[in-house]
């Protein structure tokens, strides 16, 4: 054995491995190739997994999706549906562009509607159905710079997070940015003289990353520092999805829609009649300015769906009938541990009439649920003689006379 045949990568000899490939300026043994393997593996697979698909799903097929996962909202699916086609056709166009063509701009979506209807759920599956990064972000716990609090620019920091830092792919992600509402204005359509801290300043700073800029993010976090090392992100082809309950817009568009122009007043050619119960389906970018947002943030988000309240027979639907419905995964839950769960009907009818009642939306659902199957999860699981359990209505009174007292005093 010459004195120079050793790995170049790891300096084991020919005797150590058991197979030395020799190379143009140096030698590579077996146990380095497997390991070279593995990372381009590694790295093909981290490149393919975050890519939008080749072919974006029509509008039609995105909406087939998403109903199976979300029940009603029909009018809010359509918007979504056509919305995220054309920002995603968009880019893939983009891509291609020559020199003279028709640049499209991009459209970010608001998701106005109660607590617990669905806006989280409905950015959640468009992200799964397109395969690309998701974050959820908080914009209630952003600060203008200087401020005590996140920068905006966190925002793109569990973006980039979601997309295991391949800048790339996080750049054609979705944000969701979660109680817009509550940067609103002080004093709504009035300016302040004063510093809004939370509210205007956050507004102008998220301008940037909606319409479509290079941003320094710092991958960790928190606030920016010079000894920090920043990546650059362009946010350019992120779609952006806000949502908010907007408590309180629903008087603002009476009002307007109350208003009769004077001397017509009593005509019963004016009249037209609206759903008094459902305000938020007449909403408008004017009814947005009055509420509190800037009108550059409303400019940078001119899809504008509303979700509609939940009655009962949606809140019933939700429990039992999607791919994921709460009732479904408790029952896989106890699958798991070869127990068959089972609900009797008027338990469901039940739970639905406890969410309106306590209005928890279908988020609350699964507060109740968890509720009564606390004692359950907690004894099942060591009692390998039981092969059935069922819920019935008499136990979830019982169960939930508690829970209903202790949220009826947070509501109060």
């Amino acid at each position: 054995m010459r004195k120079d045949e050793y790995c170049s990568f790891c300096w084991r000899n020919k005797k150590e491995v058991l197979l030395l490939v020799e190379g143009k300026d140096g030698y590579i043994c077996d146990k380095c190739i497997g390991e070279a393997e593995k990372i381009l593996e590694a790295e093909i697979s981290r490149r393919a997994k975050m890519k939008p698909r080749k072919e974006i799903l029509k509008p039609a097929e995105i909406r087939e999706h998403l109903d199976q996962y979300v029940i009603g909202q029909d009018k809010a699916k359509k918007v979504l549906s056509v919305a995220v086609y054309n920002h995603y056709k968009r880019v893939m166009v983009k891509e291609n562009m020559q020199v003279g063509d028709v640049e499209i701009e991009k459209s970010n979506i608001l998701l106005v509607g109660e607590t617990g209807t669905g806006k989280t759920l409905l950015a959640r599956t468009i992200a799964r159905i397109l395969d690309v990064p998701f974050c959820i972000a908080d914009a209630t716990v952003i600060t203008e710079a200087g401020y005590v609090g996140e920068d905006v620019e966190t925002v793109l920091t569990r973006l980039l997070q979601a997309a295991n830092y391949d800048v790339e792919a996080a750049e054609k992600g979705i944000v969701y940015l979660d109680e817009v509402d509550k940067i609103s204005r002080k004093g709504g359509d009035n300016p302040s003289i004063t510093r809004d801290v939370s509210g205007e300043g956050v507004q102008q700073a998220l301008l940037k990353l909606l319409e479509g800029s290079a941003v320094y993010v710092p991958p960790q976090g928190g606030r920016k520092h010079p000894e920090q090392s920043m990546v650059l992100v362009n946010t350019q082809n992120i779609l952006f999805i806000c949502g908010g309950a907007f408590d309180g817009i629903s008087k603002i568009i009476e009002k307007r829609l109350d208003t009769q122009p004077m001397g017509f007043k009593g005509s019963h050619l004016n009249e037209v009649s609206h759903d008094k119960t459902n305000y938020l389906q007449y909403i408008t970018p004017s009814d947005l300015k009055k509420f509190g947002l800037i009108p550059e943030l409303i400019g940078r988000m001119p899809v504008i769906a509303h979700l509609d309240p939940l009655d009962k027979a949606t809140l019933r639907a939700i429990l039992t009938e999607p791919r994921n419905a709460l009732v479904k995964q408790y029952q896989k839950l106890m699958e798991y541990e070869g127990i068959e769960l089972i609900f009797d009907e008027d338990v469901i009818d039940y739970l639905a009439d406890q969410a309106m009642e306590l209005k928890l939306g279908a988020r609350g659902l699964r507060s109740i649920i968890e509720s009564i199957m606390l004692d359950a999860m907690y004894e099942l699981p060591s009692r390998p003689d039981i092969k059935q359990y069922r819920i019935d209505k008499a136990m979830v009174v019982s169960k939930l006379r508690d829970f209903s007292m202790s949220h009826l005093k947070v509501a109060s």
